[in-house]
């Protein structure tokens, strides 16, 4: 089958027609293509809440080890981002501080195993 495709960059920059290939030191073959506007029907819908700004987030992240630090007092040993990530997930989406630290904690009970006191 002969392939059509015209190494590099679009001439005309169009989305969906520039291509690049290469082949990784285990063999795999990856093919990239550039698309810099989606076709209609295509575009990414977020189903979440939009990104934080930059100085909300650092005010969600101190929060965060606020109530991870009352976390660690009661619980197991654990690594501090299998904790984090369900708090601010929560707080990303809308859920108080207490209703997002109940979250991580049953994330922290039914995922991870780790009780109150291990």
């Amino acid at each position: 089958m002969e392939n059509r495709r015209a190494g590099g960059r679009d001439p005309q920059g169009r989305s969906y027609f520039s291509f690049a290939s290469f082949e990784d030191p285990d063999g795999n073959r990856w093919l990239l293509q550039e698309i810099t506007t989606r076709l209609p029907g295509r575009e990414w819908k977020s189903t979440r809440a939009g990104a934080m700004e930059v100085a909300r987030l650092a005010e969600v992240l101190r929060e965060t080890e606020e109530h991870h630090g009352q976390n660690e007092k009661t619980h197991g040993q654990h690594h501090w981002w299998d904790w984090y990530v369900p708090y601010l997930n929560a707080r990303q989406n809308g859920s108080s501080p207490e209703e997002a630290a109940a979250t991580a904690d049953r994330y922290m009970g039914k995922i991870k195993r780790l009780a109150p006191g291990r």
